[in-house]
């Protein structure tokens, strides 16, 4: 789930249409994604003091000093391609504050699984988001992947979104007494819904989705993540929160 999809074109011309044709469809397409993607976006006047934009800013030294000083569990990926396309890739070494993200696949594959290996800068945001579901009794996230390996990548070039390790997509909270949040079962969405703030509420008031949406939204307004994707996005976010870190934008996108 990429804020790059909404910038995929799909366009359809017929055999009868002139090449002038599918060039105007095409811009016209382009404007009313970026219309519908800019509802959705804020350039706060302090970008530079959110957490978000700070982290994005690090170094793979200074975010590792960093996650040393919080005292966070990890370990550095140094086998190339394992990390290929991202600035500073760690995998977890244990829960943060608590709170444990991990994918569905064993305990022995999870240790050389590529989806497990995050960017240091969003294990930061991990962190800050660890307190909040520790306040929502959140001790496990099962996420779908953090980092996607790309099929090939020019050397020494940093990757974005999830070929950066930048991205988490989550999609199951569970609480300590075993209570599973399901994104895709309990968020009670819509496409095109308002996601946080005034006039936005889930489909169906339950407290699975009330709980889910407290989470996103403390999330959203503590400004830790760039870009915040739902099931309110689009379909293939039906069953998991998008959650980003972007490096040189001083925006946030909440959909």
């Amino acid at each position: 789930g990429l804020v790059a999809e909404a910038g995929h074109a799909t366009t359809t011309a017929s055999a009868t249409q002139t090449s002038a044709s599918p060039k105007r469809k095409k811009a016209k397409k382009k404007r009313s994604r970026r219309s519908s993607i800019g509802k959705h976006t804020t350039r706060p006047a302090d970008a530079e003091e959110t957490p978000a934009v700070r982290y994005a800013q690090l170094s793979q030294i200074d975010c590792e000093i960093e996650l040393d000083q919080r005292d966070i569990a990890y370990d550095r990926v140094y086998d190339k391609p394992e990390g290929v396309g991202v600035l500073a890739p760690v995998r977890l070494g244990g829960p943060l504050r608590g709170v444990t993200f991990r994918s569905d696949a064993s305990e022995a594959k999870r240790e050389t699984s590529p989806y497990e290996i995050a960017d240091c800068r969003l294990v930061l945001a991990l962190d800050d988001f660890a307190q909040i579901l520790a306040r929502h009794d959140i001790v496990e996230v099962r996420h779908y992947s953090m980092y996607r390996p790309p099929r090939s990548w020019p050397e020494g070039k940093i990757g974005k979104q999830h070929a950066g390790a930048l991205a988490l997509d989550a999609g199951r909270f569970l609480t300590s007494e075993g209570k599973v949040l399901d994104v895709d079962r309990d968020f009670h969405g819509a496409i095109g819904a308002k996601t946080c703030g005034e006039g936005a509420r889930p489909r169906r008031a339950t407290p699975e989705s009330l709980t889910l949406r407290a989470i996103l939204c403390e999330a959203v307004d503590a400004r830790m993540f760039n870009v915040v994707l739902t099931p309110n996005y689009n379909r293939p976010h039906h069953n998991h929160f998008h959650l980003e870190v972007m490096a040189g934008v001083h925006w946030f996108l909440v959909h």
